[in-house]
């Protein structure tokens, strides 16, 4: 097992690696701004570094600074978490180099998945199902462009192959708009990714965000651990997440799930990722792949048993999976509420100090936050303080344990979007299940 683990994050993802290690008997670094001395994971592990000022660019994104942090803490291991630098192949690179054991991917993997055009046509190969395409960057014949976009069928989204996070995306939905959409969207990926390379899609009306966790370890074994529904979205930011997806099958999971632990082994994958598909018409279509823990990895957990962390730490130190895939066994329903601060009308984020805090508690509820009383919400970082997860032998019951959670909860001194998370558990449409990606922006008035 390793030994000691630099946590190369912060706030309730680096609480969340600290508490793993722990139980593995493994020694934490908590690396950390001078903004976040004050951490509840920076309090609690067994030697901190400070690695900069506040700017993440200057701190948390200092690649210098965490393998410096690394070799004078004697430290075997650099645990990214998910943000900054999670999915850095030149990172991953670095940190392998200056010889310690990055817990993710390797750096070719990482570019492999990281760059769609090449990840879409891995998937390809290894039988995952992805969108209709132009298979390959688009180039500038505009007669040729033309034709493509004509087999795949109007509406075509164009998207930036270097491209994340809803940036870089472009809707066009006749022949009249392609060749002005092709130009704006390449001028926008070079601005933003320096990297202009676009390719097209079959753009999906009224998809479904239904994604695939899976784990792989360094002797060939790969596992599916079911699916999770991430549809309630707000500017391509997941807002509310829940697993398994309401009306999957068994029998689609199985297909699906395979497709994705076989992908896996075929790309050489090591470790925790997720596998993101748009799903329309009871058909998948692979959009990303996610080399890291994501934030929503708890629902997984909750309907697996499965601790994805540790399973992460045992898969670094070169340990097989503890498990086979037929062990997998999904029981309950989970949701998960991303806790911002922030105001729940506005969305402006909500920074400052806490001056009361009372977590909820009770049976199938779990509360994954670095946030106490007293501590001050810095303004340099992602909003997100908490994450409320409910469990329940059904989806019913994991709903109304949402609703009561939320009702407890108490955080005084900021904004937080719980009113926005009570809205979303009352209405009628979340409650029946399988609302699409565009459905929480119609209710809020900020989409057609």
């Amino acid at each position: 097992m390793l030994e000691k683990v630099v946590i190369a994050n912060r706030g309730e993802i680096a609480l969340r690696i600290l508490r793993a290690c722990k139980e593995l008997g493994i020694k934490t670094v908590a690396v950390h701004s001078t903004a976040d001395r004050d951490l509840k994971h920076v309090l609690l592990a067994d030697e901190t570094v400070c690695i900069g000022p506040a700017p993440s660019a200057k701190s948390y994104l200092n690649i210098p600074a965490i393998i410096a942090a690394a070799e004078v803490t004697g430290a075997d291991a650099i645990h990214p978490g998910y943000g900054f630098l999670s999915e850095n192949a030149d990172f991953a690179e670095q940190v392998e180099r200056s010889g310690f054991t990055f817990i993710g991917p390797t750096a070719d993997v990482i570019r492999l998945m990281g760059d769609k055009v090449s990840a879409i046509k891995a998937m390809k190969k290894a039988g995952v199902p992805c969108v209709p395409g132009s298979d390959g960057p688009v180039g500038n014949d505009i007669a040729k462009n033309k034709e493509i976009a004509k087999r795949i069928g109007y509406p075509i989204i164009i998207k930036a192959s270097g491209g994340g996070g809803g940036r870089g995306m472009r809707v066009v939905r006749s022949e009249e708009a392609l060749e002005e959409s092709i130009a704006m969207t390449k001028a926008e990926a070079k601005a933003a990714f320096n990297n202009d390379m676009v390719y097209m899609e079959k753009y999906l009306e009224n998809p479904r965000h239904v994604e695939i966790q899976v784990l792989a370890d360094t002797h060939g074994n790969a596992v599916y651990l079911a699916e999770r529904d991430c549809s309630m979205q707000r500017r391509h930011q997941k807002v509310v997440e829940e697993a398994p997806a309401p009306g999957i099958t068994e029998e689609l999971r199985r297909d699906i799930g395979s497709r994705c632990a076989n992908a896996c082994v075929e790309i050489g994958y090591r470790g925790a990722g997720t596998f993101e598909f748009l799903y329309e018409n009871g058909e998948f279509y692979f959009i990303e792949m996610n080399t890291r823990i994501q934030v929503e990895h708890p629902v997984t957990e909750m309907i697996t048993g499965i601790d994805l962390v540790k399973e992460q730490l045992r898969i670094a130190a070169g340990l097989p999976l503890s498990f086979k895939q037929e062990d997998v066994k999904v029981k309950g329903h989970a949701i998960e509420c991303r806790i911002n601060a922030e105001d729940p009308k506005s969305f402006l984020p909500s920074p400052g100090k806490v001056i009361h805090l009372h977590s909820p508690g009770g049976l199938g509820v779990r509360w994954d936050s670095h946030v106490y009383g007293g501590y001050t919400v810095p303004p340099h970082y992602d909003s997100m303080i908490a994450k409320l997860i409910t469990y329940g032998d059904t989806r019913e019951v994991a709903i109304r344990r949402m609703q009561n959670a939320l009702a407890e909860t108490i955080i005084d001194g900021i904004k937080t979007n719980i009113p926005l998370h009570e809205m979303i558990l009352e209405d009628e449409n979340f409650q029946k299940g399988g609302t699409n990606i565009h459905y929480l922006e119609k209710k809020l008035g900020l989409h057609d």
